[in-house]
Order: structure tokens, then sequence, then C-alpha cells
């Protein structure tokens, strides 16, 4: 490891305990420039774990104390009842297509994620999966509480023990196998990160809107690699958040999203187009193995900063 990762490790890796509730609350008190918070989960077919997770974040977060000042859903195409859950807990809930309609939208969670910036007004935007179990507030008070009380800190991801079923440690193989060994051979400068592929980040605003948003699963290797780039190492931290319980995907979805990471991977250290953005992966059938063809995510979109009508919000 890099000494000026060694010394990163040290500075800019935290509890959540380091922030209790009651310090970040004065500190919001005091400040008056005071950053509103904005909480998104990006949601599809969810419905059995996005109330509980809404309603954890709304009780603690918001009616106990006055973190989080705007807590949105964004539905991706829920064919379940997601929306009608995360809104009878108290979230806003956003249709993804209701948002730049002139901009057809893709499939993918990094389309759900910048196309949020729309909505949304938090000087501080934090993303959260919406398939959590056993969620607490600390997901959010932890990765929030850096860029509330250290100016210097632009980006903070949520680190965390990920159990495979029973089994400790096990979870976050396309992490292991793929996203930690890229980073190591291409980034090490992010060689410090436990998670770096977790769906828990808070951002400040005037950083991600400088960033391109790959339109899926590679949505979150690149926004650090990006923002490695634009504000530097010193500026990114991480914050132990205890352990993450969530669905896991089977094989072949964990195939497709390591190709749609790898082409990320790929395409900033090249800045070239992939000659076949395509990955055969295979099922067993009646008479055999059967081939399936599956597209890598190949679209990116490009800073919401360059987007017309962001613009023209802001001025208004």
């Amino acid at each position: 490891m890099l000494e000026e990762v060694e010394r990163w490790l040290t500075r800019r890796s935290w509890s959540s305990a380091d922030r209790p509730l009651d310090r970040l609350t004065a500190a919001r008190a005091t400040d008056p420039h005071r950053a509103r918070v904005s909480v998104v989960l990006p949601a599809l077919d969810e419905e059995a774990t996005v109330g509980a997770i809404v309603a954890e974040i709304r009780r603690e977060l918001m009616e106990k104390v006055p973190l989080v000042d705007e807590l949105v859903v964004i539905d991706s195409g829920s064919t379940d009842a997601t929306a009608e859950e995360a809104r009878r807990a108290g979230a806003r809930v956003v249709h993804r297509d209701a948002i730049l309609p002139r901009i057809p939208a893709l499939p993918g969670k990094g389309e759900v994620l910048w196309r949020s910036l729309l909505v949304t007004s938090g000087e501080i935007v934090c993303f959260v999966d919406a398939d959590l179990k056993d969620f607490s507030a600390d997901f959010v008070s932890g990765i929030v509480g850096p860029l509330l009380t250290d100016p210097s800190v632009h980006f903070v991801k949520a680190m965390y023990d990920r159990p495979l079923g029973d089994a400790a440690g096990q979870g976050g193989r396309v992490t292991e196998l793929v996203a930690r060994p890229l980073l190591n051979l291409h980034w090490p400068r992010l060689a410090g990160f436990v998670q770096p592929l977790g769906g828990e980040y808070a951002v400040r605003r005037s950083l991600l809107e400088r960033l391109p948003f790959p339109v899926g699963y590679g949505v979150e290797l690149a926004l650090l690699v990006d923002a490695l780039h634009t504000v530097g190492l010193d500026a990114l931290a991480q914050v132990d958040v205890g352990v993450r319980r969530h669905r896991h995907q089977d094989g072949q979805a964990l195939g497709r999203m390591s190709a749609a990471i790898y082409r990320t991977a790929q395409l900033r250290l090249s800045r070239g187009p992939l000659v076949r953005p395509e990955l055969v992966q295979f099922e067993r059938g009646p008479g055999g193995f059967v081939p399936r063809t599956h597209a890598v995510d190949t679209e990116e979109r490009p800073p919401m900063r360059d987007i017309a009508e962001y613009a023209s919000r802001d001025a208004a």
C-alpha cells in the first residue's frame, strides 16, 4: 500500500460513533450556512424493504432530530408496491420517467442517481440502496457527519461487514473479484476504500454535478475514480457503519455487473469505446448449454451542470 494511502486511512477513516447525533445537530444549529441534506433511495421492486428504511430515516433523523431535510425515493419502474410502501412510510416518491422527460430514460441504477439531482435540493446528497435489511439510521448520519463538520471533505463512503447468508465477510463478491483488483492495479490511491462499490455514500452537490454518471452498475466505481481526479484523495473519506445485510444477486447477475464495472474502468483508462460491448453467459437447457448474450452498459450521462434544465432551475 502506498504511504499516502496509509496516512489517508489514519486521517480519513472514521466510525459513525465518532460523530454522535447531538454533535451533528449542534454543528448544524450554529452554522449560518447550514447545508441542507437530501437522502435519495433508488428503488426497483423493493416493496419488502423500502418502507422500513424510509420509516427509520424519518423517525430518527427528521422527527427526533433535524438532520435530514429531504427524503426522496426514485422509483425506476417497479411492478410491485414499492412506490406505495415508500409513500406510506413518509417519503416523497418520484418516478424516474417523470424527471427530464425530453431525454428518454435508460435502465440502470446510475441513470436514477443522475436524474435524482434534478428533483432534490440539498447541498449534501446521500444515496442509500433500497434493499437493505435491519437498516439503521447510522448509515445516513455516519456518512453525512464528516460533510457537516469538515468543509475539506467532499465525498464519504460507508464501510461495513457484508455477510453472505450466515457466512461472515463473504458478501461483496464483485468487489473482491473485480473492483478491488482494478483499483489496486490502476488507481492505487483508492486502495484504502473498504467498500468501493457500496451503495451508501454522501457527496457535496457541488462535486456531484461536475461528474459524469454511467447509467448502470459502473456508477459507484466511476464516481469514486472521477472524484479522486476532481478533488483529490484528501477530500474523500469513509465511515464504518457496522453490518450491511441485503438481497444478494445470483452468479449470472454478478457476471453482468462485473462486465459493466470492467467496462467503466476500461473507459476511464483509455477513454475509448469497447469494440464489442457484450457479455455471453450460459444457461443449461433441455438440450445442453444455451448461450445468452447481454449488452454491457456503454452509456454515460454528462455532468448535470451541463444540462439546461438543471442550470435554469438554479437560476430560478
